[in-house]
């Protein structure tokens, strides 16, 4: 990050922020690689929290510079404008993911609201806050076709997806992780939007032990698979997506539909057309979602998948 660098970073901030709508929002999304010398950070606007993430070890030179920028910010008209309150900065670059907050009182969660629903994120104890921002198509997506559904969500993490599903009218989701304080947010999520918890259930489980389980709540109408690209002792994805993609024809209704994400830079979206076409060859592809804009990505495929598969004829709606 040298000077010339973060003179680019700081201005793009003061634009971003004036411009920030009122809700959730990325506002630099460096790890795109369109900033060159900016490629190791990222700029969350949480809606009175401006958080920081750096995923490499800055010299100390440099991350007194950039420190200092960003309290030059909160000095700003747009700053005031838009009712900043704290400034996080994450250094996700350690093991610990450690957070410290350059400006205001430290708290440990924080609302937020996107497409009008609302969400509670951990600020500074975890290495991710609750929401992905990139995923913001894809909730929005799930908002829209989820009325008269029952719909599974595997990999649910906090819920978010349940709670989109359940705004756009869905009969009931089962959420599954195998951790369960990320479920417990989830409620908490699903309690902030006022929805019945008696259409929504969630297992603590793991997957691949709870197949059964999972099988005597179906069929299901839609079916969501986003899972990590690594987590240790459960899901390895280039070794286990297929097992699951094998699973979802039995798991689903006549006409179900399936969103399947890849959140691997890494990996294109062939990884899971191929395999789909190997494990579920009656899941025909249908489309892939764009992702927001403030996502923009130098590299074909670098960013975030979202791939839509229905079952049956290829003359459903998309």
């Amino acid at each position: 990050m040298t000077p010339a660098a973060l003179d680019t970073l700081q201005q793009h901030l003061l634009t971003a922020l004036a411009n920030a709508p009122d809700e959730v929002r990325r506002l630099f999304h460096g790890r795109g690689h369109r900033w060159p010398g900016l490629e190791s950070i990222t700029v969350d606007w949480l809606q009175g929290v401006l958080l920081v993430t750096l995923f490499r070890q800055p010299a100390e030179a440099e991350l007194a510079d950039l420190k200092q920028r960003l309290l030059a910010l909160a000095e700003s008209a747009a700053w005031r404008e838009r009712n900043g309150q704290k400034l996080l900065l994450q250094h996700r670059y350690r093991a610990d993911s450690a957070s410290e907050f350059l400006l205001g009182e430290p708290v440990d969660h924080w609302p937020v609201s996107e497409h009008g629903l609302r969400f509670k994120l951990d600020l500074g104890r975890n290495q991710n806050s609750g929401l992905f921002l990139d995923m913001r198509y894809g909730r929005r997506w799930v908002q829209q076709q989820a009325q008269g559904k029952r719909v599974l969500n595997l990999f649910a993490y906090t819920c978010a997806f349940s709670v989109a599903a359940i705004a756009g009218g869905a009969l009931h989701v089962l959420n599954l992780d195998m951790a369960k304080g990320p479920l417990t947010r989830g409620r908490d999520n699903h309690r902030l939007n006022g929805h019945d918890l008696g259409k929504v259930g969630f297992l603590g489980h793991d997957l691949f032990k709870s197949w059964g389980k999972i099988s005597k709540c179906g069929p299901y109408d839609l079916i969501i698979v986003d899972p990590p690209s690594f987590q240790k002792g459960s899901f390895v994805l280039t070794q286990d997506y297929r097992k699951v993609l094998r699973r979802l024809p039995g798991l689903l209704s006549e006409q179900g539909q399936v969103l399947a994400c890849l959140n691997d830079p890494a990996i294109g979206a062939d990884f899971l057309l191929e395999g789909m076409a190997a494990e579920a060859p009656g899941l025909v592809f249908q489309r892939r979602l764009d992702n927001p804009p403030e996502f923009a990505d130098s590299f074909p495929g670098g960013g975030l998948k979202v791939l839509v598969f229905h079952q049956g004829s290829t003359d459903q709606n998309p």
